[in-house]
């Protein structure tokens, strides 16, 4: 891996994972001492990442960790819901040998990720879950709105992944996924598929809770 990539990728991973949390600002000064790379990459990391969506530039602020509304999470969950039921309920079932046998294949990856603790590992197999199955659909152009969306809300879902007790969850809601492919009923499927975003959400529904009561007391702070 390049350095620039590699720059990318460490300060992707600072965000996804919560060590720099939403409205976080990135001083390119600190990013420099922070990775010991030059301001060229860094601003080119920054660069690349505004364009991922998951860093945001403002005037007379600078580059900022993205942060959503409740308001804009609800309506961008909304919509990646739409997409993921209709996705899965376009899946023909049972599903093809082969697509179950990649599927099981993942997941014995991820759950070996998930056992080292490797936080990059667990984030890149379960996405690579999530587009193997949604890509059964059929339909590029719809799997092509669900990883635009995946990668949307990519700040609020990674860092659910580095909790132990909603790894678990994932897991387990994995393996019945692969269980459904093999039956006949695309509804259940779609359902869990749903169900399976409501942890991450949550979670950062109640982060973004949290940083409001935090700000409301230094505000009051006298």
């Amino acid at each position: 891996m390049d350095e620039q990539a590699e720059i990318i990728k460490r300060l992707e991973e600072d965000i996804i994972f919560g060590r720099l949390p939403p409205g976080a600002r990135l001083i390119e000064d600190s990013l420099m001492a922070r990775y010991g790379a030059s301001r060229h990459f860094v601003r080119q990391a920054l660069v690349q990442l505004e364009h991922t969506g998951i860093v945001q530039r403002e005037k007379n602020v600078g580059a900022t960790v993205r942060s959503y509304s409740a308001e804009q999470v609800r309506q961008i969950y909304e919509v990646r819901e739409m997409l993921t039921r209709q996705a899965a309920l376009m899946i023909r079932l049972p599903a093809p040998a082969a697509l179950v046998a990649e599927l099981e294949a993942l997941q014995a990856e991820y759950v070996a990720n998930a056992e080292k603790g490797d936080l990059r590992g667990i984030h890149d197999t379960n996405d690579a879950f999530h587009v193997a199955l949604f890509g059964a659909c059929g339909n590029p152009y719809l799997v092509g709105s669900l990883q635009d969306y995946m990668g949307l809300t990519l700040p609020m879902r990674a860092k659910n992944l580095a909790d132990r007790e909603g790894l678990r969850v994932s897991i387990n809601q994995h393996n019945v996924m692969i269980a459904l492919l093999r039956g006949n009923d695309n509804w259940a499927l779609a359902q869990l598929c749903v169900e399976h975003m409501h942890s991450s959400k949550a979670d950062y529904l109640a982060r973004i809770a949290d940083v409001w009561v935090d700000v409301q007391d230094n505000s009051t702070d006298v």
